[in-house]
């Protein structure tokens, strides 16, 4: 019989224990041993009080009461369900635009908000986690195109300032890699984590480098290496003229066949940056394209000045075990501002740039977006010219 069923037994013969007398309770109480497997005394002792009453836990009174989880949860929810520790980092930012939206909060509210751990966090969120443990398809092809130009790079140590990317593609084939369908360009900065990501038709040579060349003109930094896989989307000639090609040459690489952490950076940022936004489902509308890309133009500003991520640092070996040491979580943003490398003008244009932004107003108009694009995907209907953003 297992404690479930004990507890029912329980609740049906306590009545009829405090109803009769001594002798009789005598009989209950030896049946109730017999069938529950109870010593004599632990059995008076449970039919002896009221089964409904609850012993309270020992220990202090908690000390964050509902009014730090709402905030908590309205801050967790707006900023993409960011893990503890790089939601702790990203309080202190976020709450002067939570008063400005929900209403100014009291001193000791405000100061609970800032003190409350990671640990606790974890714990006061529970109740609200959600988890997702969705794979997708890989859709890399080798390329057998000038890997005799492309040097191999694996250790990233160069990349001491802004200007290093790693990219990658992401399919949005669904459950097949037949047929035409989208695809996703991620290139993450290595020093400070920017991440930009574009959409483009069957990973044509001459689209991705399209979408290379408008990424240059968005970034707050110059470019000064590339680093990608072994796909053919990379490695082919029209990429490499665009970076050997011009007065001071980007130094242009790839990581080894089949190490994907050789570019442990922008496979990372394939997760947070294109599946938690746009999931694995098939898109194969190419009118969908000029949708997607103003939604990923939102969801960089978003991301590289609101959300907070680590770096790590370095890493230990101590027999078997290997220690890491990562960077307390800072946005993109807060560590190009503390970068020497940028110019002065590029981080007056930073800063003017964040000055206009509002993460809960950002998070509103991902969410109009997106509905708009899923709605646009499943009517299956063609958008017109005129209605394209």
């Amino acid at each position: 019989m297992n404690g479930t069923s004990r507890r029912e037994y329980l609740l049906a013969i306590w009545g009829r224990y405090q109803r009769v007398g001594r002798e009789f309770r005598s009989k209950i109480l030896d049946e109730f041993c017999r069938v529950c497997g109870y010593a004599r005394k632990y059995a008076i002792r449970l039919l002896g009080r009221d089964p409904h009453w609850r012993r309270r836990r020992k220990g202090p009174k908690p000390r964050y009461g509902p009014a730090v989880v709402l905030v908590l949860k309205r801050i967790w929810l707006a900023s993409d369900q960011l893990c503890s520790k790089r939601l702790k980092a990203a309080l202190r930012t976020w709450l002067p635009y939570y008063e400005r939206r929900y209403g100014l909060l009291k001193q000791k509210l405000r100061r609970q908000v800032l003190a409350v751990s990671p640990a606790t966090i974890d714990r006061l969120l529970r109740p609200v986690r959600a988890r997702c443990a969705r794979r997708g398809l890989c859709g890399t092809r080798p390329g057998s195109l000038l890997t005799h130009l492309v040097p191999i790079c694996t250790d990233h140590s160069q990349a001491s300032a802004p200007g290093f990317l790693e990219a990658d593609t992401v399919a949005h084939c669904g459950s097949s890699l037949a047929g035409d369908f989208v695809w996703s360009l991620t290139f993450t900065d290595i020093f400070s984590q920017w991440t930009e990501n574009r959409a483009v038709w069957n990973k044509g040579a001459t689209k991705v480098v399209e979408q290379v060349r408008q990424i240059e003109k968005h970034l707050p930094f110059a470019i000064l290496g590339f680093d990608v896989d072994n796909g053919s989307e990379f490695l082919n000639h029209h990429l490499w003229r665009y970076w050997a090609h011009r007065p001071h040459p980007i130094r242009f690489s790839r990581s080894r066949p089949y190490k994907k952490n050789d570019q442990a950076h922008v496979e990372q940022k394939n997760w947070t940056h294109v599946r938690q936004l746009l999931g694995y489902q098939r898109i194969e509308r190419r009118d969908l394209l000029p949708l997607i890309n103003d939604l990923y133009r939102t969801w960089s500003l978003y991301h590289n000045y609101f959300c907070p991520n680590f770096k790590l640092l370095k890493k230990t070996r101590h027999g078997s075990r290997i220690r890491k040491t990562y960077r307390r979580p800072k946005t993109p943003y807060a560590v190009l501002l503390r970068s020497p490398h940028l110019a002065k003008e590029q981080k007056d244009r930073l800063r003017q740039t964040f000055e206009n932004l509002d993460p809960f107003a950002l998070k509103d108009e991902l969410e109009s977006k997106l509905k708009h694009l899923f709605h646009q995907l499943r009517s299956g209907n063609p958008i017109h010219e005129s209605t394209k953003t």
